[in-house]
């Protein structure tokens, strides 16, 4: 990964620590993983804090598949079953079957009913009867061992959560170009530096979670 492009927003420890501060507060932020690996940024928010501005811009922004992360006893407290018997995805993506609230929501497409999903689904005492299935917000299960288990976008979403003092769930979405390509790198920053976005590596979580022994 080209790191000169990344140092303008700080060191590895420092950008963890922009990345969580700005999920406090309620604001989004970028995450990137290997080049090669997927290759992608992913625009990530808090879902206690999620707003329907906030969806609408990963409608907007990115692929339009947007991501619910859940540790697994959440997806077991919900009965959420894995969405395929047998995963065969290049990097075994821990796709549920997805979901729709089961009340104040229309179709289910908007941006406000999609964040009235997510609310439904991380709500304090959410149980299954809460959800409908399927749905068009797609849950993914981390695994417990989070960036150290495996170095993908779900695993850092909860990791950042938790490193945040925020419940341990977020939504996320990969950013595309305006002509539907994926963004990369040079893009990625120029989308953070347009909307005030940090940008943070799974590398970067690895190496802060290492250094704090968290």
């Amino acid at each position: 990964m080209n790191q000169n492009l990344l140092e303008k927003f700080g060191t590895p420890l420092e950008r963890v620590e922009k990345a969580v501060a700005a999920l406090r507060q309620g604001h989004g932020v970028l995450v990137t993983d290997d080049e090669q690996r997927e290759n992608e940024g992913d625009i990530f928010f808090a879902a206690e804090t999620l707003t329907a501005e906030q969806m609408a811009l990963l409608i907007r922004e990115c692929s339009g598949i947007v991501c619910l992360c859940l540790p697994e006893d959440k997806v077991q407290v919900l009965e959420l079953p894995p969405m395929v018997g047998d995963n065969t995805s290049s990097f075994q993506t821990p796709f549920t079957v997805s979901i729709e609230a089961s009340s104040g929501v229309t179709t289910g497409v908007s941006a406000a009913d999609r964040v009235a999903t997510v609310k439904a689904a991380v709500a304090d005492g959410a149980q299954p009867a809460d959800l409908r299935r399927p749905g068009h917000v797609f849950p993914l299960q981390a695994k417990r061992g989070g960036v150290f288990e495996r170095q993908g976008h779900t695993e850092a979403n909860v990791d950042l959560m938790r490193l945040a003092g925020l419940k341990p769930y977020g939504v996320l979405c990969e950013l595309t170009n305006p002509d539907g390509t994926m963004a990369r790198l040079p893009q990625i920053v120029n989308f953070a530096e347009k909307n005030n976005m940090p940008v943070v590596t799974i590398d970067d979580i690895i190496e802060y979670r290492k250094a704090h022994g968290c």
